[in-house]
């Protein structure tokens, strides 16, 4: 990609920062309880410098980010005649890379206010103010004049500023904020005011670069570019603003070094360009062009030029060889494993201290060896997905959760849902769209689901997950903790696991708080930890011969009191053995997994025959030889209706059941051999007459265990029998167990490229 994308104007700079001089403000971050590697990067004149906006590029702009005023004042107040001191922009109030590192709340109103002077070449031109992103409610002045307002956290805007600008000398920003934050019916995401748990600190305000720009009075306002791997083209439809008749559009792809594709003109606002035999984007070899669009009035005289770029990618379901729906990437079939990216930072909350820092995430994840994120109930700057792009990491993007139980909820949801996708359509890395996360404010599923696949159809959508599935969109989506597990495969959906892990360890001195720090299941070391792991994914690896598609471990990094991270919340360690995870991660897509044989199949799918009894059997119960036809038969699982993931068979409401059934086999399996099961609650599992597995308390859905080689061992040709007793001691219940074996082999690889150089 080009070096334009991280420039600045020097010069331009140099006039812009009228608003302190920094060498006399001794501004530093306030004392917050852990700090990144990036903080000591970070200053006034150091404040995310980057052109923040890689997809649609002018070389010639204006940064706004560092030390503005700021005044906290009640919600209702008028505009205060003196500020309470500076915040270093675009770090939200609450964090300490503000300088400030305080609340706001429901109550109050945040105000900043900062000079800047335009320079004398932007003479002639519309000057445009944009704004990354501001949580929540924004009202904007220039020179006491109100030039809009706005509503949205995650979305970025613009005004028009000229009209409100003197002729000359200093000019005058004012803007107010109200975030009414986790109290009111609008996308808010994972922020709270009493963080605890999975939930929060608060973000108020601007946390995003703010930013200044000269363009024409007519300009191209925004592109829209959609690839087609099978037409072997490129469409791109530019927005812009007062064309008239006769104008166009041309573009240009750089191809390679000394070659490029000249586009011939189209209408004003669409172009096709032929891509014949198009390098494809994939996470093996994340092939980006460079494109150049120019926008030509009826003299064909260029009024505008921006640059972008864009990749050559299809996302699909597909049905394997097998006959299984799988995802399919470039009409190729690719597991999805990745984490669960929180997108916060100890220092920055929200904002990621610097660019690098923001590019370490997705470089490690990729080192972790991952080919996925799932970006969780945040949306994030431009060039965050810029570097996914860039470096090849598939995501899928959340809506921010909020409260959507009311009409102005459903219509804030719905209105920051749409701007979402269209503010980052054009990333080829965003592969799927997910509306609803864990019922959170969840609504009109399927009817917001089907608008998404209709709005965006050259992506997958996935219409909640975990929790309460609706049945449509492109996937079904299962949470299970610690896990791993997966639904029943369907005939139109591919089936995925949208969460599991959360395998928590505090390390010592790299925590946000030294107590009540919290993980699905916590270990005491490293070793621990990793085993742990190894042993999740060695499970995973079954479920993806059965038919898995896709699966999100959860997560990325601790964040503040969940010490559940692969890295610490400051990014100091992996807390894992790093080599180890890799070679596990890799394996779940550079390795096809089958079902070899099933030995004694669950009734997940299809009901099968025990024996049971709920009296307690004579000893020697699980043995083979032993006479169970004074027991009961019938069809598992066994259990009560409305226990969650359970598929119930027979009614099973005592405290206890002994099940025993028979299968036979007429040669060995050769691959490793797991035991599937869901149980409700403690349960132990024989295979003749040898205990395999002691289960305790419940689950919501179907796991895999590895059998043991000692426990292989009593696997024989001809007759097996495999026995279970389960214990309840309240609420819902439910038993079911099985036997599969499966056998891998590698899928043959794309030619990969390095991360060495991006994670220096």
């Amino acid at each position: 990609m080009k070096q334009v994308l991280i420039i600045t104007s020097i010069l331009s700079f140099t006039l812009l920062m009228e608003t302190a001089s920094y060498a006399e403000t001794n501004w530093k971050p306030a004392d917050g309880p852990l700090f990144t590697q990036w903080t000591k990067d970070v200053s006034p004149d150091e404040a995310l410098p980057e052109y923040p906006r890689p997809q649609l590029v002018r070389k010639d702009w204006l940064n706004l980010n560092g030390l503005w005023n700021y005044a906290i004042v009640t919600k209702d107040a008028p505009q205060p005649e003196k500020m309470d001191g500076q915040i270093l922009v675009p770090f939200p109030i609450e964090s300490a890379l503000s300088g400030v590192m305080k609340p706001v709340g429901p109550e109050n109103r945040l105000w900043y206010q900062r000079s800047f002077t335009i320079p004398p070449k932007w003479s002639g031109k519309r000057i445009l103010l944009h704004f990354g992103a501001v949580d929540w409610d924004t009202t904007v002045m220039v020179n006491g004049k109100t030039i809009g307002t706005h509503q949205g956290g995650y979305d970025p805007f613009s005004f028009d500023i000229t009209d409100a600008l003197q002729a000359v000398g200093k000019q005058e920003i004012t803007v107010s904020v109200w975030d009414p934050t986790d109290t009111a019916p609008q996308p808010h995401g994972k922020q709270v005011l009493k963080p605890q748990g999975i939930f929060y600190t608060a973000v108020t305000g601007i946390w995003q670069t703010v930013w200044l720009e000269p363009v024409n009075p007519v300009y191209i306002n925004a592109l829209k570019i959609i690839p087609d791997i099978d037409a072997g083209q490129v469409k791109i439809t530019a927005d812009c603003p007062g064309a008239k008749a006769g104008y166009q559009i041309q573009g240009v792809v750089k191809t390679g070094w000394f070659s490029k594709v000249d586009a011939k003109a189209g209408s004003a606002n669409e172009l096709i360009i032929p891509m014949p035999k198009a390098k494809l984007w994939s996470p093996d070899q994340p092939n980006l062009y460079d494109l150049d669009i120019s926008l030509l009035d009826e003299t064909g005289q260029e009024v505008d030029m921006v640059e972008s770029y864009f990749g050559m990618r299809k996302i699909t379901i597909q049905k394997d060889s097998d006959g299984i729906l799988r995802l399919f990437l470039n009409d190729k079939p690719l597991f999805h494993h990745g984490p669960l990216d929180q997108g916060w930072w100890p220092d920055g909350l929200y904002t990621a201290p610097t660019d690098k820092a923001l590019k370490y995430d997705i470089a490690m994840t990729k080192k972790l060896g991952f080919n996925m994120a799932r970006k969780h109930v945040k949306v994030e700057p431009a060039r965050w997905y810029y570097w996914c792009d860039k470096l090849g990491l598939l995501v899928w993007q959340d809506m921010p959760s909020g409260y959507n139980n009311t009409d102005e909820g459903k219509r804030n949801f719905e209105s920051e849902l749409k701007r979402m996708i269209d503010n980052f359509h054009n990333s080829p890395s965003i592969v799927m769209w997910v509306p609803f996360n864990e019922g959170w404010g969840q609504y009109d599923t399927a009817r917001i689901t089907d608008w998404v696949k209709s709005y965006d159809p050259t992506r997958l959508v996935n219409n909640a997950s975990g929790w309460t599935d609706s049945g449509a969109g492109d996937v079904h989506d299962i949470h299970v903790y610690p896990g791993p597990g997966k639904p029943a495969n369907e005939e139109k959906r591919a089936v995925v696991l949208g969460e599991f892990g959360g395998l928590g360890l505090p390390v010592d001195q790299h925590t946000w708080q030294n107590k009540e720090n919290w993980g699905y299941v916590s270990y005491q070391n490293s070793q621990e930890l990793t085993d742990a792991y190894l042993k999740l994914i060695d499970n995973l690896q079954l479920l993806i011969g059965q038919g898995l598609a896709a699966a999100v471990y959860t997560q990325t990094t601790d964040v503040e009191g969940e010490v559940n991270g692969l890295m610490t919340y400051d990014r100091t360690m992996v807390k894992m053995d790093l080599k180890k995870i890799q070679a596990a991660n890799k394996a779940c897509f550079t390795k096809t997994y089958k079902m070899e044989m099933e030995l004694s199949p669950t009734s997940q799918n299809a009901p099968v025959e025990w024996r049971y009894t709920t009296a307690q059997p004579a000893e020697g119960w699980q043995n083979p030889g032993f006479d169970d036809s004074a027991w009961q038969s019938g069809p598992g699982g066994f259990g009560v209706e409305g226990t969650t993931g359970a598929v119930v068979k027979t009614t099973w409401d005592s405290p206890d059941i002994y099940l025993r059934r028979s299968f036979d086999l007429s040669n060995m399996p050769t691959g490793k051999i797991y035991l599937v099961i869901h149980h409700d609650e403690d349960a132990q599992v024989y295979l003749n007459g040898q205990w395999i597995a002691k289960r305790e308390k419940h689950l919501t859905s179907y796991i895999t265990i590895p059998v043991d080689e000692e426990a292989r061992k009593a696997l024989k040709i001809g007759s097996n029998i495999l026995a279970v007793h389960c214990h309840q001691t309240g609420g819902k219940q439910y038993i079911d167990a099985g036997l599969v074996s499966t056998i891998s082999q590698p899928i043959a690889k794309e030619k990969g490229f390095s991360l060495k150089s991006y994670l220096r």
